[in-house]
């Protein structure tokens, strides 16, 4: 059932609400005129009515039992924040995508952005002028973290007062009052549609954010029977959970729907509980999977997961959910740790060239292997799923967020690193994701930031900051996370891309993009086409890949130094690419290559 208030034009309004366990609800109308109406029941615990003399604009709240008043749990918007009223938006858009097809999944190109530090401004607008060089850069969808409107401190300066990396939403349906108006969200898909960008959504149903959460006030939302660690879970599976169900798919359904999204990104999915004999993702997928259906275009969801499970995207048929793809955190950190050295934290598990093989051959590392850092085994083999079904990277907000000063890899490792990083995630046969300004080595670090208004809560997430990196035995503090300048410091220094190395970066990305998008080889998803082999002792990986007509091998060196190499080629070979090694354009049969240190090769055979 749709939940909010919904416009109906002419005037008239339709309020509905979700509250089993209330005796009375009123809508209280506070602009122009303020009115008190009560709402009437129906089934299921839910209230609705409708009301003329309501037009677009009009403020309200829902009064619950004769006493207090709050903003609607499914609010549209809430120009004055989280503790404020919500607003009556009228969905009418000239939506001018009507041939818009959609990017076929297998073909994405992710690039994740944060719409408050992507630009100055910190605007859905703002992004617009930018979306053509995108598009020259080969990306195809962007990833927009979190928009549900999350708290600030209305004390300050407006392009200052709401910072948080969207995480602490507590209005699902509410888009960021600090990025714009829902209009200006449909203009921002609107413009990515016209430049052949794909707009995937990151939404988080596993918690409610700390501030300006009044769901419990409304509904039994929340269960004690989980946790998460970032507050109470979601109530899926007990009872009075299916209005909770409800308000979540019919979420989903929103941003498709009303603002023509073309994807979800699902956060942190394991951290949503359901011991139920249908559990929420798979009744979601279903729903968004029937509502695509109806479509001109596939719409489809993406699971951060961290527990190596392939019942995520296996379809129901074989006993999973059914969601279409997930992200696999064993491919990054298996990268990171042979780019970077590091060894603590959940970086343990990780360090030799064969944990990156595998990881290009089997996707996940540990497939039921121990883990050292979670002292227990882990994970299962997901070799039955092709490997179109899994996102790979290099820099996500949380990787570069999770080092204590979110430093980025170019602040880390050299440029020879940099090239070598973007081209195992690029050449790789997952779906690739980049993070923001990673295209020309942004300098810009990306921190946790947030702006609450309770002492008591910016001192626990302070001190929460802190534990969190307890165990990568950090001798400095992490920097504030309430300073406005923590969040200054993460605004992109877009003017870089133009400028000496972090120009060729940017031309790298650019040809990697291209060649992953035109080589047979490189569009072949079929895990029976790849092999991968490493030497511990050179610091080498080496990835086959074929297909009918044609087939590459990609050599990578993370040794500092130079080392020689036979590759598998039992033919002439020619070089498709080098990160800098000048490596021979020709190869022959047991001909040795020489690659530089922290380089790549392609070959073509």
């Amino acid at each position: 059932m749709k939940i909010g208030a919904h416009y109906l034009g002419n005037g008239e309004c339709e309020f509905t609400v979700w509250s089993p366990t209330l005796n009375s609800i009123a809508v209280e109308i506070l602009t122009p005129e303020p009115q008190l109406i009560p709402l009437k029941p129906q089934t299921e615990g839910y209230w609705q009515l409708k009301v003329n003399d309501v037009y677009p604009g009009t403020l309200y709240r829902y009064r619950l039992n004769d006493q207090e008043a709050f903003a609607d749990p499914a609010s549209q918007f809430q120009p004055q924040g989280v503790h404020g009223a919500s607003q009556v938006i009228d969905h009418e858009f000239e939506w001018t995508d009507t041939t818009w097809a959609g990017v076929p999944l297998e073909s994405m190109i992710f690039y994740e952005l944060h719409i408050g530090t992507f630009t100055p401004e910190g605007t859905f607008a703002a992004i617009i002028p930018r979306l053509p060089e995108l598009r020259e850069l080969g990306i195809n969808a962007i990833e927009i973290m979190p928009i549900a409107q999350f708290p600030g401190d209305d004390h300050i300066q407006p392009d200052m007062a709401y910072r948080n990396w969207g995480y602490d939403g507590v209005y699902l349906y509410a888009v960021q009052n600090s990025y714009g108006s829902p209009a200006d969200l449909k203009h921002f898909v609107n413009a990515c549609h016209a430049n052949g960008i794909a707009v995937v959504l990151d939404v988080v149903y596993n918690h409610f954010g700390p501030e300006g959460n009044y769901m419990g006030q409304f509904a039994p939302y929340f269960t004690r029977t989980y946790k998460t660690p970032w507050g109470n879970a979601m109530n899926f599976d007990d009872a009075h959970s299916q209005g909770v169900r409800n308000y979540f798919i019919e979420n989903a359904l929103y941003w498709l729907r009303d603002f023509h999204i073309d994807g979800l990104r699902l956060d942190a999915i394991q951290a949503i509980y359901d011991l139920g004999a249908k559990h929420f993702l798979w009744e979601l997928a279903e729903v968004v999977h029937n509502f695509s259906g109806g479509e001109t275009w596939k719409r489809f969801l993406i699971a951060e997961s961290d527990l190596n499970n392939p019942q995520i995207v296996r379809p129901p048929e074989l006993g999973g959910y059914g969601i279409d793809a997930q992200w696999s955190d064993d491919f990054h950190h298996a990268l990171h740790t042979l780019l970077t050295g590091d060894r603590q934290g959940y970086y343990q598990d990780f360090g030799k060239c064969a944990d990156l093989a595998k990881a290009y051959q089997d996707t996940f590392v540990y497939d039921w292997r121990y883990a050292p850092h979670r002292k227990r085994f882990h994970g299962i083999s997901c070799r039955d799923r092709p490997l179109s079904q899994f996102s790979v990277c290099i820099q996500n907000h949380d990787q570069i967020g999770n080092q204590m000063k979110g430093e980025r890899l170019s602040e880390r490792i050299s440029f020879g690193g940099l090239k070598l990083a973007a081209g195992a995630v690029l050449l790789s046969p997952y779906l690739p994701l980049l993070f923001m300004g990673e295209e020309y080595g942004e300098t810009a670090p990306f921190i946790y930031f947030v702006s609450h208004s309770d002492p008591d809560l910016i001192q626990a997430v302070r001190a929460g900051r802190k534990q969190e990196f307890e165990a990568f035995h950090y001798e400095e503090d992490p920097p504030d996370p309430e300073s406005a300048e923590t969040f200054l410091q993460c605004k992109l220094n877009w003017e870089l891309r133009h400028e000496g190395q972090h120009k060729v970066l940017w031309d790298w990305y650019r040809q990697l993009i291209h060649l992953r998008k035109t080589h047979p080889a490189l569009l072949n998803y079929d895990r029976n086409s790849i092999a991968a082999t490493s030497d511990e002792d050179k610091k080498l990986v080496v990835v086959r890949r074929w297909c009918e007509s044609s087939e590459v091998i990609l050599a990578m060196n993370f040794n500092s130094s130079s080392v020689g190499v036979s590759l598998p080629i039992q033919q002439r070979a020619r070089k498709l690419l080098d990160s800098g090694c000048e490596a021979a354009e020709y190869l022959s049969a047991g001909e040795e290559v020489v690659l530089e240190g922290m380089s790549l090769v392609l070959y073509e055979v």
